[in-house]
């Protein structure tokens, strides 16, 4: 699972007025002043003319195609896609996003809006189908486990080809599982290519057979090794990054892109910090339709980079984006009515699978590693925040209570305008199959929740609305959230002023999500931070092994512990072996709600509303097939196309 990114500067007005005072869609931007101001008023103005009077031939006509023509031969053992309809090679799509990727780094990526690309630039093992919702072969052309239940062979496909021509083979699979493996660079994969913490044993007989132990029954191999998982990358480009210590800075956003070699349907043609990625068709990507068309169709895709949500609405309905999969719930309506003018479909693919959440900071500094430098000014076992404030946060009562403050029904009905529904973990309740519709959770008692406060010592002492702790510390914090996602701003606010009636004090910063993710990986500059994270593909508990494991790099509240910091963080890492190890569905299912209930009773991660999702696609592409799980719009990217005009 990844940080989910989706900026404008905090807005200290009330959440619930500003919901009231909304008269349609929103132009709500980041201010500026002076010249830069109006010039950006009238900018956006002149964009708004144009969104609200938006026609069919108002909308950008997507490129179209010129004759293809396939230089290279076909791969010995292709890989044949089948394709609902054979498209056209040709044209671009252009996708709007509001965060610049942070690297092209696919094993070591672990935020969105780099993860977005890397799906798209690397290839893996096998594949997820999102529509079929089954595993179905990529590079590896079959696989079969023995009765042990512990050998799992992978039959490579011959002719396959990295985007610079040379071929993908066993030794790139060994690489990258080296790499998985790398203690110091502790790629967030890692945590789940292993069992009981100990790493897979991974073989290659042959240049195109790949032999992965798992030691114990792994019910979710193949969940780690499909996309978004573990990235196949080139040996012969990276094994001297890797030697010299440099490979978590290969593929960085500052390489030029032909020296960026990948395997998957596209590749890196251009990358603008703040305007624009661009991918291109990997010439010699093993993928072919089932009418022998090399495959992706498309010539290029764009990734529009744009300052925030409502830029990015704009732009949509302009006619400069094919897609959006980031639209705020306000503006769910003027897409229904407008699809015919704009000539757009708005597909609705119900609550989202990802979650929304926020945290404190429980992070203490642990004994470096090999290759690692001490932490400066700081000892081993020390917070990386204030003291006091660690007291407060680490107490379970504080948590709960914190979570009883925040009136959940008001947020669905204000910040996300009716469109949304409460959510209680990781796995929302259309993810039938690892549902707990019975989880026990802290609802909405702000009575409940400063009588718990008061029962840890945290009262108003001398009137002025705080409460503060026995030595008279008044009880504040700072709660970081991405400014580019206005939503996630609102929703923050909205927990700010829900918290001060309990008279716990919130400053809210809102940051570049980047440095948002440098706090949260690197530095551990922050109190409190509310995000989200992006569901697994396939969403099973196991893919969550790098947020539930105490060593996780995603274990957000405490990451990477050496051991478990808690009797209950211990008990969950039992479990998720449970989850992997035992074959009975039925027992994997009582273990995952073992582990949803812990999680609840803690509340290190304290749950929020998720959203309806609905996304806007152009009609000139076809092949368009939306998946409520990642990515939503181009998760079948090498198979869209641009319809002829007449289609």
């Amino acid at each position: 699972m990844a940080p989910d990114p989706q900026r404008q500067g905090a807005d200290e007005q009330p959440v619930r007025q500003r919901a009231a005072q909304h008269h349609g869609a929103p132009a709500h931007l980041e201010h500026r002043q002076g010249v830069r101001q109006m010039t950006r008023i009238r900018i956006l103005a002149l964009v708004f003319v144009c969104a609200a009077t938006i026609l069919p031939g108002c909308r950008r006509m997507a490129q179209e195609s010129v004759e293809y023509k396939d230089a290279i031969a076909p791969p010995e053992e292709p890989l044949v896609r089948q394709v609902a309809t054979a498209g056209r090679h040709g044209g671009r799509f252009v996708l709007g996003v509001t965060v610049n990727p942070k690297m092209f780094n696919g094993l070591m990526a672990n935020e969105t809006s780099s993860r977005d690309i890397t799906r798209l630039l690397d290839t893996t093992l096998v594949r997820y189908d999102n529509a079929a919702q089954e595993f179905v072969p990529e590079l590896a052309k079959s696989w079969e486990v023995a009765p042990d239940g512990i050998t799992w062979t992978f039959h490579l496909r011959r002719g396959a080809a990295f985007s610079d021509g040379h071929p993908i083979t066993a030794e790139d699979v060994l690489f990258s599982f080296q790499i998985a493996y790398d203690k110091v660079l502790h790629p967030a994969i890692q945590d789940l290519l292993q069992v009981g913490g100990e790493s897979f044993k991974v073989s290659a007989p042959d240049p195109y057979t790949v032999v992965i132990n798992t030691l114990k029954p792994n019910s979710a191999l193949l969940d780690t090794l499909c996309q978004g998982g573990l990235s196949i990358v080139p040996k012969h480009v990276l094994e001297a990054a890797y030697k010299s210590g440099g490979f978590a800075s290969a593929y960085n956003v500052a390489t030029p892109p032909e020296k960026i070699v990948s395997g998957g349907p596209f590749r890196l043609v251009q990358y603008v910090p703040g305007e624009k990625t661009v991918l291109g068709r990997n010439p010699h990507y093993y993928g072919f339709d089932q009418h022998k068309q090399r495959l992706p169709y498309l010539n290029e895709i764009v990734f529009l980079i744009v300052p925030d949500q409502d830029a990015a609405d704009l732009k949509f309905r302009s006619g400069e984006l094919d897609g959006l999969d980031n639209i705020k719930p306000e503006n769910y309506r003027w897409y229904e009515e407008n699809q015919q003018k704009g000539d757009f479909t708005l597909h609705d693919l119900g609550p989202e699978f990802s979650s929304r959440f926020f945290w404190f900071n429980l992070n203490r500094v642990q004994p470096p590693v090999r290759g690692e430098k001490p932490v400066a000014g700081k000892k081993v076992g020390e917070p990386f925040i204030d003291p006091v404030k660690y007291a407060w946060f680490s107490n379970t009562t504080f948590r709960r209570a914190v979570s009883m403050a925040i009136d959940r029904d008001a947020m669905i009905s204000s910040v996300f305008f009716g469109e949304g529904e409460k959510s209680w973990s990781q796995i929302a309740r259309t993810n039938k199959e690892w549902h707990n519709p019975d989880l026990v959770h802290d609802d909405y008692n702000p009575a409940e929740s400063k009588r718990l406060l008061a029962s840890i010592g945290l009262i108003d002492r001398n009137g002025d609305g705080v409460v503060e702790d026995p030595r008279g510390n008044p009880v504040t914090f700072t709660l970081k959230t991405n400014a580019d996602n206005t939503m996630r701003v609102a929703t923050a606010n909205f927990v700010k002023d829900d918290l001060a009636k309990i008279g716990i004090r919130v400053l809210l910063t809102p940051v570049d999500f980047n440095t948002l993710i440098t706090n949260l990986r690197s530095d551990f500059q922050y109190e409190a931070m509310l995000l989200g994270l992006q569901s697994g593909v396939p969403p099973s508990p196991a893919n969550g092994q790098n947020v539930w494991r105490s060593s996780g790099e995603t274990h957000v509240w405490f990451a990477r512990q050496q051991k478990p910091a808690t009797p209950e963080e211990a008990r969950i890492d039992r479990l998720m072996d449970e989850i992997l190890t035992n074959q009975d569905r039925a027992e994997q299912k009582r273990a995952w709600k073992d582990l949803q209930t812990i999680m609840s009773e803690q509340s290190w991660l304290i749950y929020l509303p998720i959203l309806k999702i609905k996304v806007p696609v152009s009609n000139r592409f076809g092949n368009v097939d939306p998946s409520i799980m990642a990515h939503r719009i181009l998760w079948n990217a090498e198979r869209l196309f641009v319809k002829r005009r007449d289609s």
